[in-house]
């Protein structure tokens, strides 16, 4: 259970050749833009990196959070497992 891998590796390389395209497409569009000086392409590049830089840390923490919820769901269910068994337990214990 702990060493479960979800199935998504297709999901995610399509996902990446997704972003390659993107950016070498937008990276020719750049290039051959003849009417916007290289100052204005610059600014435009950095731009679109820092976006980048910024989803990429926003998936991050919305992903480190999801996992710590699980993580705490999982020690709840842990205690809750643990205070039945005790429980039932005393139960035949006692009779």
């Amino acid at each position: 259970m702990l060493n479960d891998k979800p199935d998504n590796t297709l999901i995610m390389l399509f996902n990446a050749a997704g972003v390659v395209a993107a950016y070498t497409l937008l990276a020719i569009s750049l290039w051959l833009s003849t009417d916007v000086p290289l100052a204005t392409k610059g600014f435009w590049g950095i731009g679109i990196l820092l976006l980048t830089l910024s989803l990429v840390n926003f998936v991050k923490y919305r992903f480190d959070t999801q996992q710590r919820i699980d993580r705490i769901n999982r020690i709840e269910e842990a205690r809750n497992e643990k205070l039945l068994e005790d429980y039932v337990g005393e139960i035949k214990d006692a009779a």
